[in-house]
């Protein structure tokens, strides 16, 4: 058995995962058995263009919100939440609060892409 190793770690957004899965596929000819259902799953939504994803990540990063970082930008593009109360729901999985005007702000640049 091989050991296998992390030399990096980098979060992804579902349509960068997407990509990703599709260069394995290319590479290695097949999906494993959870590749593909990964891949029929993402395969299954309508993702905003990467000029879009790419300026909308910019934005919510200048705002400057404390603590806030990749994997919590990234999951925010990925669900797109149209309230304040659809964006607590997100952040709700992870140990990070943002007051009101962060959500406010945050909601404003979704708002502009949508």
């Amino acid at each position: 058995m091989t050991k296998s190793e992390i030399l990096e770690e980098e979060p992804l957004d579902m349509k960068s995962t997407l990509k990703e899965l599709k260069i394995i596929e290319k590479r290695d000819k097949e999906l494993t058995f959870r590749g593909e259902k990964t891949y029929n799953y993402l395969k299954s939504f309508k993702f905003p263009s990467d000029k879009d994803i790419k300026e909308m990540y910019e934005d919510i990063e200048k705002l400057n919100i404390a603590r806030l970082k990749p994997v919590h930008i990234n999951k925010i593009i990925d669900i797109m939440p149209k309230t304040i109360e659809d964006l607590k729901i997100v952040m709700k999985g992870y140990s990070l609060t943002i007051d009101n005007e962060g959500m406010e702000k945050i909601i404003k640049v979704v708002k502009k892409f949508k």
